[in-house]
């Protein structure tokens, strides 16, 4: 996934993941969700991660509805914005993977 940090939002984006919330961390593993990193260049943000489970819509479903985990996502999202201008998505864009070694 990549997105953007709007300028004046970075220090407290950044400072949001320097403790981010137990609860949001154990529903991200609960929902398959492992070896989660996000890491920045500029006002670039880039997040990778790996997913063990059999349906990640579902467990993408779980997530959203768990409601710290929508005020978590009320207050980073506030602080990106999509990757390519005009995108008209909220924030992270999903890119394709053209290569990967384990």
């Amino acid at each position: 996934m990549i997105a953007r940090l709007r300028p004046e939002k970075r220090a407290e984006y950044l400072e949001l993941h320097a403790a981010v919330w137990p609860h949001v961390e154990a529903v991200t593993s609960a929902a398959g969700i492992r070896d989660f990193t996000i890491s920045i260049l500029g006002d670039v943000i880039v997040g990778t991660y790996d997913y063990v489970g059999d349906d990640l819509d579902a467990a993408q479903a779980r997530m959203e509805a768990d409601p710290v985990m929508q005020d978590w996502w009320r207050l980073t999202s506030a602080c990106q914005i999509p990757f390519r201008e005009g995108s008209g998505l909220p924030n992270w864009e999903r890119m394709t993977e053209v290569w990967h070694l384990d």
